[in-house]
């Protein structure tokens, strides 16, 4: 009730006998007017990206309020070396904490998303377990180490930012676990993508058996894909909901991932991450537990200056989003 009634005092601040408040507004976004390379340069996106230095990713601020993180090692198919592993959890958890940033984007430089796992490491990994002694004592040391790894991918989808991974070329082994943590998932029709672990004689541990299963909804066609390690083409992987979208070039789609994260990153901050947080929670628990969950969760948000701006802004049939704080 007290949500409600500030609502309400606050249209009537605004209240026009010519407007209806019957209806709500709907915003329709206009067709963004972008360049054909992706690339965002000037003095203000690089101050801004200044604190994200990596070796193994670029991050560079396209638009407002959003971070476009591209895995940057073509030369090696953007495979994910030891280096990768901590940049990307260390990426992640700057941008978890960064006020500014509404949205992000990942994509792949080069010809490619990610070949996946750098297989190039594994001599050294299997030359520090073989310096572990008995088998007890090299399993924990493999246990630690996989643990880290996969801190990676969950800081990816625990970050309460929107998540959209735009994928050309090939995407294999972890780069599968990779978007299978993001939150929305284009592709370009040059796509393709394998579960190929089982090929290398193992099994994922990243997070693709976990996730994909819940992505797709089809227990027996994950079990299909990963154990033959079947490449699966973008058509496919539209039909069975890896991808939302198909695009003919890459440039179409970074373009069209773009508008969608100018969308995003227009709405309330407020909003979006909460409804990250309940999706993520929801899809995890019973609806009871999920329900109960946005009791306790909007019992908060709603408390908002964020609702208070929206309403004014449809009560005012504004053409423009209003302007959130960061948060």
């Amino acid at each position: 009730m007290y949500i409600c009634q500030r609502v309400y005092d606050y249209g009537m601040k605004f209240r026009d006998t010519s407007r209806s408040l019957s209806v709500p507004r709907q915003y329709t976004a206009s067709k963004p007017n972008f360049p054909v390379l992706f690339r965002f340069s000037s003095s203000d996106s690089a101050a801004y990206t200044a604190t994200y230095d990596f070796e193994t990713l670029t991050v560079t601020a396209p638009d407002n309020h959003i971070l476009h993180v591209e895995l940057n090692r073509p030369e090696n198919y953007n495979a994910m070396n030891k280096i990768f592993w901590r940049e990307m959890l260390d990426c992640f958890r700057k941008i978890r904490d960064d006020r500014y940033c509404r949205a992000v984007i990942i994509s792949g430089a080069g010809n490619l998303f990610s070949a996946g796992l750098d297989y190039s490491d594994m001599q050294d990994i299997t030359s520090q377990v073989a310096g572990k002694g008995d088998v007890a004592r090299k399993a924990k040391f493999l246990f630690s180490l996989i643990a880290k790894y996969q801190e990676s991918f969950n800081a990816v989808e625990n970050c309460q930012k929107p998540v959209i991974a735009a994928i050309h070329g090939k995407c294999s082994g972890g780069g599968v676990d990779l978007i299978c943590a993001c939150d929305i998932r284009y592709c370009s029709e040059d796509a393709f993508f394998e579960i190929e672990e089982v090929d290398v004689g193992m099994a994922a541990d990243m997070g693709t058996l976990q996730r994909l299963p819940k992505i797709v909804g089809n227990d027996s066609l994950v079990r299909e894909y990963a154990f033959s390690c079947a490449k699966i083409d973008p058509q496919e992987a539209k039909t069975i909901g890896l991808v939302g979208r198909v695009f003919p070039t890459k440039e179409a789609m970074m373009t069209s991932a773009l508008g969608l994260a100018k969308i995003i990153a227009s709405k309330s901050p407020v909003a979006i991450q909460g409804t990250k947080v309940a999706l993520n929670f929801s899809r995890d628990k019973s609806v009871p537990d999920g329900l109960q969950f946005m009791t306790y969760w909007n019992m908060t948000m709603l408390q908002s200056e964020d609702v208070l701006k929206a309403a004014e802004a449809t009560i005012n049939k504004s053409d423009k989003p209003p302007k959130y704080s960061k948060l």
